[in-house]
This record gives structure tokens, sequence and C-alpha cells, in this order.
């Protein structure tokens, strides 16, 4: 795979968009901060696992004609239940706005499904976790922990 760095605006236009064929390996090529590998998956293990579960919904993050994140969720209508089960920003694109965009665009998806009245994720607790980004965007704790994870909820 070729590792090619792209400059792109801070204020580019942020959008989700379905991986294709064509798209796919440069979804993979993006990678967190070596700090930051400890608290996500990489792009090629989401891929993976979205293909064994019925409930994924999956988008590359664009900014501009540039991807730049992946974004994941968990989708039971039935329940309803929706969860942010994946969430990353190349690191050669964070610091930009462009994770705030994407997850803003995430949770606007997510209000527009049957049942929504909150979004829930969760996070490993350690130096260098996204606890305060998603603070930022309103999630709060709810006092509950998951596979040794923290749980946030946002309310819709």
């Amino acid at each position: 795979m070729s590792k090619k760095k792209t400059k792109v605006s801070s204020n580019a236009v942020v959008s989700l968009r379905e991986i294709t064929r064509e798209t796919v390996e440069s979804i993979l090529e993006l990678e967190v901060t070596p700090r930051q590998e400890a608290f996500v998956a990489t792009n090629a293990q989401s891929l993976a696992e979205a293909l064994f579960s019925p409930e994924a919904w999956y988008r590359a993050i664009y900014a501009d004609e540039t991807p730049v994140g992946f974004a994941m969720l968990s989708v039971k209508p039935e329940v309803p239940c929706y969860y942010l089960w994946r969430f990353m920003i190349g690191a050669e694109y964070q610091g930009k706005g462009y994770g705030k965009r994407a997850l803003e665009l995430v949770i606007a998806h997510v209000r527009t499904l049957p049942g929504a009245r909150e979004l829930l994720l969760s996070y490993a607790p350690g130096k260098g976790n996204p606890r305060k980004f998603y603070q930022k965007l309103g999630f709060e704790e709810t006092g509950e922990v998951d596979d040794d994870e923290i749980v946030m909820r946002l309310l819709l």
C-alpha cells in the first residue's frame, strides 16, 4: 500500500461516504497516532468485524475529496440501541475539526433511525483517551463499564 499525504484545508467540507472497492485501500492506510493505538482498532479489523456483523453501519470520513477517517455504528433498531462502535481520524488529519464535524454527522444520522433516543459509546481508560473529545460533543459518562471500557451516552 502506498501512503500518500494530502494537504487538506481545515475549512474542508466533511462528509460520510460508503466505502467502495476503489476507496477501501485508502481507508485501510489511515492510522491514528502511536499513543492512540491502544484505544481504537485498525480500520482493517473494523471492516473485518463489520463483514460478519449484520448490525454494523460504517462509513469513510472525507474532508473534501480526501479520506481522513472511519466511523462505525452498531445499529439495532428493534431494541432500539445505537452504539458508536468505532471512530477514528488519521493522525495527519487530527486537530483540524474533522472529527467533530464527522461525529456531528454520525449523530444526525442516528437521529433519523427508528426509536433513537440516545447514542452510546465506550472508551478505554488511560492517558490519551478520547473522553474530553466526546464530552465536548455532549456525551456524559453513565457510570457503567462494559468490557473494562467506560460507557458514555448522548441523549438525542
